[in-house]
């Protein structure tokens, strides 16, 4: 089919918009293939749906050939059964939440878990109707506090979502281990290189999770890369292997030295080498050997705030992204000057073990950095201003309430499974596999009759593609100074057809005559056909537009020949008229 750009809904502008951040948020506002609707929301053009479409298409074939059945759900659900599985209130403000006419709850769905799960228990009763694979292609709604980035985090967005549902914990690794496959070929026909990393599963619940990351400088996530063995992951599901426990015998007792001057880290390890009866032979101090508490507010989505802090060793801040991510539901909020007000034994800069105590004692829950092990001895805080204790032994002289690993991942880390070096990366996550288990199943009533006759609870998992965002990650990956470079399985159109004359001329009937030849061998042709555009903007359209070959047919046309360009390779040769067709053929089918 030949589609004219004298008639196609497009307008390509030469100016970035002023809001983009990433590559991909650029260009497909300037080549016409998405407007801004509102903060979050985009209006997909003619060129944006081709491309979306394509997208799904390879989604819908793959996940067809596993055996997965498609379905559709409405985005408009009932409270009910997200009460019923607690993330009516878990997903806090990132829910779109509503009342009709008559003051019933609603939601617009940020994920189809509960409804997948009513539906099976809906209509299948036995063993002998699973497992069974659903999923839906459909439109998502969270109300991100900053969306950015254009499609990459927005309030609405395009997610395939799929669920199986087996008898046991057999079937669903292996209803796991086939969506996981079918993910590794979605993403390989798609052009997208990723790296698979273990995850958390954060308010979706289960056990085992793993992301799908396409590695992007401009990507939102952080991931670690074992640079010897085949270790990875996302840096919140990143643990980190304690140091064995010491005897604390050979410690001397814990005292409390004058630190006048040091609320930083670095302003005490300077203290501390200065002071001659404080320095150590041989070896210096340094801020590992400090025990640094971090005080934070969690706020709960039912309205509840609790205080709490987290010893991690000085050489380490808190990353909050691990942090939140370990807390979930619960976002963290700064441990503010009321706060602070409402614990007066707390000394800013100076807080330390014994003022915190623990949980029963002090209303703090005390956390401790796996690297804080039994034995260890720090200097830290003596919640005095001014001052600071030596020798304080872990499980000698301070307990905790627990262990929480949120201190922040680093370039050169040791790998957890061999110990080697870790290098950090960024991607966009691009998929994310949950064993949910038997969560939603126990809380909503999901159980069919086994072969015994007795009822068993279903097991689940829930698998996700984001469709929307794969537009984005491809053009994020996929373009140059020029504009975008669309790899063919997803190329709104197979060639950009130029005509570098004017309407009439020899240049425009050659290239209307290879546009007609090639759309009879089942090409989709984009033919740049404006009147009163000049040539220099049709080609700098043409680069922007991003096509996978280009064919100009301009001064060459006189002479017998077209310009041929591959826009993947970013090569160009000259090609006799009459060979056009076959060699345009070739390249859009990538065999040439």
């Amino acid at each position: 089919m030949i589609h004219r750009l004298s008639t196609l809904f497009v307008r390509t502008l030469r100016d970035d918009p002023a809001e983009a951040e990433v590559p991909s948020h650029r260009l497909l506002v300037r080549a016409g293939y998405i407007r801004r609707a509102a903060p979050g929301g985009y209006t997909w053009l003619p060129l944006g749906m081709r491309v979306l479409q394509r997208v799904e298409a390879i989604v819908r074939e793959e996940m067809n050939a596993i055996g997965a059945q498609e379905v559709h759900f409405p985005a408009l659900l009932p409270r009910e059964p997200y009460d019923a599985s607690g993330r009516w209130t878990d997903y806090g403000p990132n829910l779109f939440r509503l009342q009709d006419r008559r003051g019933v709850d609603y939601l617009l769905g940020p994920t189809h878990e509960e409804m997948f799960t009513l539906l099976v228990k809906d209509l299948y009763s036995s063993y002998k109707d699973l497992p069974v694979w659903l999923y839906q292609i459909q439109t998502k709604y969270r109300d991100e506090a900053r969306p950015r980035a254009g499609l990459l985090r927005g309030r609405e967005f395009v997610m395939k979502d799929s669920y199986s549902f087996d008898v046991d914990d057999d079937g669903l690794q292996r209803s796991y281990d086939a969506h996981r496959a079918a993910y590794v070929r979605i993403f390989a026909r798609l052009g997208l290189e990723v790296v698979i990393v273990k995850a958390m599963s954060g308010a979706m619940g289960g056990s085992m999770s793993e992301e799908f990351l396409s590695p992007c400088e401009s990507g939102e996530d952080t991931f670690v890369r074992c640079s010897a063995c085949d270790y990875r992951a996302n840096t919140e599901a990143v643990r980190v292997g304690a140091p064995a426990a010491s005897d604390p015998a050979a410690i001397a007792a814990a005292v409390v030295h004058d630190t006048p001057g040091t609320p930083t880290i670095q302003s005490l390890v300077d203290l501390l080498n200065a002071r001659t009866e404080l320095s150590r032979a041989g070896t210096p101090w340094a801020a590992a050997d400090t025990l640094k508490n971090v005080m934070v507010m969690l706020q709960y989505p039912d309205g509840r705030r609790e205080p709490l802090a987290i010893g991690v060793p000085g050489d380490r801040d808190v990353d909050m992204k691990r942090l939140e991510a370990a807390v979930s539901p619960a976002e963290v909020a700064p441990f503010g000057d009321t706060d602070f007000a409402a614990h007066p034994g707390l000394v800013k800069g100076y807080i330390g073990p014994s003022a915190l105590g623990t949980a029963s004692s002090t209303g703090i829950r005390y956390l401790l950095d796996p690297r804080v092990v039994p034995g260890s001895a720090w200097v830290t805080g003596a919640n005095v201003q001014g001052r600071h204790v030596v020798n304080l032994v872990c499980n000698r002289d301070f307990t905790g309430d627990g262990v929480i690993d949120v201190a922040d991942v680093r370039e050169g880390d040791a790998c957890p499974m061999c110990g080697s070096p870790l290098r950090i990366e960024r991607g966009i996550e691009m998929g994310h596999v949950f064993q949910l288990g038997r969560k939603y199943a126990e809380v909503l009533g999901l159980s069919v009759l086994d072969e015994k006759g007795k009822q068993r609870v279903v097991t689940m998992g829930s698998y996700g593609v984001g469709v929307s965002r794969a537009v984005a990650a491809i053009a994020e990956t996929s373009h140059d100074a020029l504009g975008l470079r669309w790899p063919r399985n997803v190329a709104p159109m197979d060639v950009h057809v130029v005509i570098a004359g004017k309407p009439g001329d020899e240049t425009a009937t050659t290239a209307e005559a290879l546009a007609a030849e090639l759309s009879r061998a089942g090409l989709q042709v984009l033919l740049d056909d404006r009147a009163g555009v000049s040539p220099g903007v049709r080609f700098k359209d043409a680069e922007l537009l991003g096509m996978p070959v280009i064919v100009i047919a301009g001064r060459g046309v006189a002479n017998g020949v077209l310009e041929v360009r591959d826009r993947l390779t970013g090569t160009t040769t000259e090609v006799a008229i009459a060979e056009a067709p076959q060699r345009v053929l070739a390249l859009a089918r990538g065999v040439a």
